[in-house]
């Protein structure tokens, strides 16, 4: 079976464009395509993208959970799955994720859809979205809405979507021109470093070019160790020295920082060389919502409302105490042994196995709850309040 395969193209029948309050048009193409191109986007979003993919699923179902985290489809683990739909998420700010079913409607299967644009329909009633893929053929397919978790940024005007990166695009079109500013200087004072003159006559074309060749393989070469060329009295070189203007530090600085901003990140979150305290602002603000919004779609679209009133959902988990120094780390002993902490969980914070019985929750002798009394108290034969 293919990747197009699972796809269910929608039969032939009336349908009708969906119209969303205030009658907004339903037909999405994402703006800035090419954005990904650019290695500054690359450098914000990839550190989002990584950190969101070390979360870990939980559901009432384990056979669900198994397979978020494992499998969640033909061509990715767990791990793959939440980074393909973060890096989606960030470039196009609308991102899809299929969800297959067997016959009797349990969740088989979660595919993040690779779409190029896609379109609301009404079908006998029904929401559907119409996508179009970049593919040879440009396929089209439709989905029932009800299939699809749909995670949204910048979500503002339409009912479905999320608004596009449009708002950055001039910065980032700014910053590929000083680049770009910077490599042609480079290759500007590379390139010309003279003008060979002659005081002969008038030499033809093919003379000028074979008087060019002979100078720059006499001098103008690696072989040339001495440093030093010799001309007779009928030529003259004449020096040019290429001082191209490219923007300046400062300006590139900013507009570096401007596109940052938009994602939400900074040098030391890029560079991983974050303190305790960036890391838990930036999880705060980047991480969490991102799981929080995960976990309630993928919730209302594998199950039922009935399946959802019994308790049943999908609950993503990202132990941010893993960015914590070890300082902290071995300052979380005390937790384990007043009972906040089971041991595996203070092992799990360490990236450690757990062990047989370490889910049971302990507490040292010399804490006891309030109006209960202490152990050896009761050897003694005494009673406290």
């Amino acid at each position: 079976m293919s990747f197009w395969d699972i796809f269910r193209p929608l039969k032939s029948a009336k349908q009708t464009r969906w119209k969303e309050l205030g009658a907004y048009s339903a037909i999405f193409s994402p703006f800035g395509q090419n954005m990904w191109q650019s290695d500054l986007v690359r450098s914000c979003i990839r550190p989002i993208a990584e950190h969101s993919s070390k979360a870990h699923a939980t559901c009432t179902k384990p056979d669900i959970a198994k397979i978020l985290n494992t499998n969640p489809n033909l061509y990715m683990n767990g791990k793959d799955f939440l980074e393909k739909i973060r890096l989606w998420l960030e470039i196009k700010n609308t991102a899809f994720i299929y969800i297959s079913r067997d016959d009797t409607g349990r969740a088989t299967g979660f595919y993040p859809v690779p779409y190029a644009s896609f379109e609301a329909w009404e079908y006998m009633g029904g929401l559907y979205i119409k996508f179009t893929f970049n593919t040879t053929t440009q396929k089209d397919f439709v989905f029932p809405w009800e299939d699809l978790a749909v995670l949204r940024k910048d979500y503002f005007t339409s009912d479905i979507s999320g608004d596009d990166n449009g708002a950055i695009l001039p910065k980032l079109e700014v910053n590929n021109t000083a680049d770009q500013g910077i490599a042609n200087a480079v290759k500007a004072t590379a390139n010309l470093r003279g003008i060979l003159k002659s005081t002969k006559a008038m030499l033809s074309p093919e003379s000028l070019k074979e008087l060019k060749d002979q100078f720059v393989t006499d001098y103008l070469n690696l072989e040339n160790s001495g440093g030093i060329a010799s001309i007779d009295a009928t030529y003259d070189f004449i020096p040019i020295t290429m001082n191209p203007s490219v923007t300046d530090y400062n300006t590139l600085k900013q507009i570096r920082e401007d596109i940052q901003r938009y994602w939400g990140v900074n040098d030391n979150i890029i560079m991983s060389k974050f303190t305790e305290e960036e890391m838990e602002a930036f999880y705060q603000a980047k991480i969490e919502p991102f799981l929080i919004a995960l976990s309630e779609e993928l919730t209302r679209k594998v199950f039922t409302r009935r399946e959802q009133d019994l308790g049943n959902k999908v609950l993503y988990e990202s132990n941010r105490l893993q960015y914590a120094s070890n300082k902290t780390k071995l300052n979380m002993v005390q937790l384990v042994d007043r009972g906040i902490m089971s041991p595996n969980e203070l092992r799990q914070v360490f990236n450690m196995a757990p062990y047989e019985g370490g889910d049971k929750y302990i507490r040292r002798l010399d804490t006891t709850p309030t109006g209960e009394t202490a152990p050896e108290d009761k050897e003694d034969g005494n009673e406290s309040a």
